[in-house]
């Protein structure tokens, strides 16, 4: 540790709470404070039991809105004259900052919930916020929250890792910056597609059917055709980072880090859960699920022959691709051998594709709102355990499991891409 952070994790030690609540509190000022490392550090003094880890967090948590809530009134106090006269000097005049102040409008408010852990992006959103006049109660009602999350997760953090911190507080840091720009990357991106939909509708839809007019006109397969491909873009992106990462062999400390916060947090009580999870990622409940899409298909399916052949191409084809990719990357897991050649994650690229596709023939034909939310939920759900479940009994290593999900959500938006496209020539053909 440098001299700097020395300094903090002593005055943390002697006088603790103070030091939490004032460092947070001056950080969200925008005084270049190293706020993560306080945090975790004081995780780990809760962890040898000189902190309460609730009251650390409830400190935390005030010292951080009422700096939030400093920041915020310092920018109303300066307001638009102040970079109305100032602004030149920094590239941000009058035209700037009315545009900035547009935009801000329409969803800044939203993402104070996830500015906490981007640093620098953190120190100047309640500024904005203030100079743009956003109503305090608004501003209020995501910055406390938000906060509250920021210091509740590196608390906790700090106080799962305990002895490891020293090793691992660096990466998790890491880690949970990244988090927070793709959380932000995710919500601009819903954002504009939003308010962009119909041009970008057009302008997808167009490349997809070579001036097809007749596609124009069918709505519905146009949006999931879009959204598919959205989909597909994102996982394709994440698939480039993953493989470059995979090749440079960057995922051993992600691994690590991962497999240790795991058994912090379940204990060996959770061992016949976890083996229960596992269960679900395999073919004792993909061949009934399997089965109950395919006799769903022929009772309410609109396209019988192309819905069934393309979900047995799901199941086959997927199961064959996996085999592939496993041999191809030729990583072998915790087990060992040649049958434990798990990158990506059979299982789970397996559930997210069948559980995935099942609950899409639901959405796709079914138009109960509340059915479909609860299939999405239930899908997350029971891949992520199926996830942490392989992951806690050491059977695949976490990076393989994240491949899983990755390919798999890729193989899972191109074979809905496939079946809308397939729908749609055959309705060609038929008229």
């Amino acid at each position: 540790m440098s001299f700097f952070t020395q300094y903090f994790t002593h005055l943390l030690e002697q006088y603790g709470y103070w030091v939490l609540f004032f460092a947070l509190l001056l950080e969200l000022i925008a005084l270049p404070l190293p706020g993560e490392f306080i945090m975790t550090y004081a995780g780990l003094i809760v962890y040898q039991g000189q902190l309460n880890w609730v009251l650390s967090i409830a400190v935390a948590g005030i010292g951080a809105c009422i700096g939030m809530s400093i920041s915020y009134w310092i920018g109303y106090r300066l307001g638009t004259p102040f970079f109305e006269k100032y602004g030149r000097r920094i590239h941000f005049g009058p035209d700037k900052l009315e545009h900035v102040s547009r935009w801000y409008e329409r969803y800044g408010n939203k993402l104070l919930l996830v500015a906490y852990f981007i640093p620098g992006v953190r120190h100047m959103t309640g500024l904005f916020s203030g100079v743009t006049r956003l109503p305090f109660r608004k501003y209020a009602a995501f910055a406390y929250p938000g906060a509250l999350l920021w210091v509740s997760l590196f608390i906790s953090l700090g106080r799962l890792l305990g002895p490891k911190w020293e090793a691992y507080h660096h990466t998790i840091n890491r880690y949970m910056v990244l988090s927070g720009i793709l959380m932000t990357v995710i919500y601009l991106c819903v954002y504009v597609y939003r308010k962009k939909k119909e041009a970008l509708k057009g302008l997808i839809v167009k490349s997809l059917e070579k001036g097809h007019e007749r596609f124009q006109s069918m709505g519905k397969v146009k949006f999931i055709v879009v959204a598919a491909f959205a989909v597909l873009v994102l996982f394709t992106s994440l698939l480039i980072g993953l493989i470059q990462d995979f090749l440079a062999h960057e995922f051993a400390m992600f691994d690590e880090v991962t497999v240790f916060i795991l058994h912090q947090i379940f204990d060996p009580r959770w061992t016949p859960a976890m083996n229960d999870a596992v269960i679900l990622g395999t073919y004792r409940f993909f061949l009934p699920v399997f089965a109950v899409t395919g006799i769903w298909i022929v009772l309410r399916g609109k396209d019988r022959v192309l819905e069934l052949t393309v979900l047995a191409v799901v199941l086959i084809a997927g199961e064959g691709l996996n085999h592939a990719l496993r041999y191809w990357f030729h990583r072998v897991g915790p087990q060992g051998g040649l049958e434990g050649l798990t990158f990506p994650s059979e299982p789970t690229m397996l559930a997210i594709t069948i559980y995935g596709f099942a609950a899409y023939l639901l959405f796709r034909h079914y138009g109960n709102y509340f059915v479909r939310s609860l299939a999405f939920i239930a899908v997350i759900a029971v891949c992520l355990a199926v996830g942490i479940g392989l992951v806690y009994l050491q059977e695949q290593y976490p990076s393989d499991i994240a491949a899983g999900y990755v390919f798999g959500g890729a193989w899972l938006s191109m074979s809905v891409i496939l079946l809308e496209i397939m729908r749609t020539i055959r309705g060609f053909k038929r008229d």
